[in-house]
């Protein structure tokens, strides 16, 4: 299913194609001085306006407020701009309002204006049960990953398969010594293990409110991993 959503998705952008003839500023910070926060998950993030005030509002409207403030676990957190991306504008081909432009549907105008189904499945694929801190995951060789694969984990509600790893860096001319980054990888297609990952760096890691641990990603990146997925639902379920 998820595959022929992705084939109409790609085909629709074809014809797209075809027929196509101030900005926030984020943070990249490798860490924090002092992990921890005296507050819930969505505290902390409330607490960041300048880089969550849209993951925040996309929480509510999912009907997650609760769960971000009482359950346990850990969350690659996506950043506003991976959002707003993935919205765009009626000009950006591969955005959700140019594909619901150009199909004669109702473009998005506010984020309410996604269904809040939507909203929860995307944000789940960020999500996952417990507290796991960088020192958690093992090694992530994206060049030898026979050697250094990382490790598969299913998201909190197992609805999607996410490989997380920690990338060791060279320093010194010595392979492996330098500074270390996490980066987590969806894959598509649960039948194809190895192939076609996509992958975001974690900009922040290790930051601990008081119910589970926050790795905020690297900005510009895709909400929910895959923009094709998304915007192809957002646009099946206009009328």
């Amino acid at each position: 299913m998820k595959g022929m959503i992705r084939l109409i998705y790609s085909l629709l952008l074809g014809v797209l194609l075809l027929g196509a003839c101030q900005k926030d500023d984020y943070y990249i910070d490798g860490g924090k001085a002092n992990p921890y926060y005296d507050g819930d998950i969505l505290q902390y993030i409330e607490s960041k306006p300048i880089d969550f005030d849209t993951v925040a509002q996309v929480i509510k409207l999912a009907g997650m407020e609760d769960f971000f403030r009482n359950e346990e676990f850990t969350f690659f957190a996506p950043r506003d701009l991976d959002i707003k991306n993935m919205i765009g504008d009626m000009n950006t081909i591969g955005t959700a309002n140019y594909l619901l432009f150009v199909g004669g549907k109702d473009t998005i105008q506010t984020l309410a204006d996604v269904d809040s189904m939507i909203w929860r499945r995307y944000l789940m694929r960020h999500i996952f049960k417990g507290k796991n801190l960088l020192a958690d995951y093992p090694q992530v060789d994206f060049d030898v990953r026979s050697i250094f694969p990382g490790q598969n984990f299913y998201n909190y509600d197992e609805t999607a398969v996410l490989n997380i790893g920690v990338v060791y860096f060279d320093a010194g001319g010595i392979k492996y010594n330098g500074y270390r980054q996490l980066a987590i990888s969806y894959i598509p297609d649960v039948s194809r293990p190895n192939d076609d990952w996509l992958t975001r760096s974690v900009a922040s890691s290790d930051i601990q409110p008081k119910n589970g641990v926050i790795h905020a990603l690297v900005a510009q990146g895709d909400f929910g991993f895959s923009r094709g997925d998304i915007t192809l639902e957002i646009f099946l379920s206009k009328p």
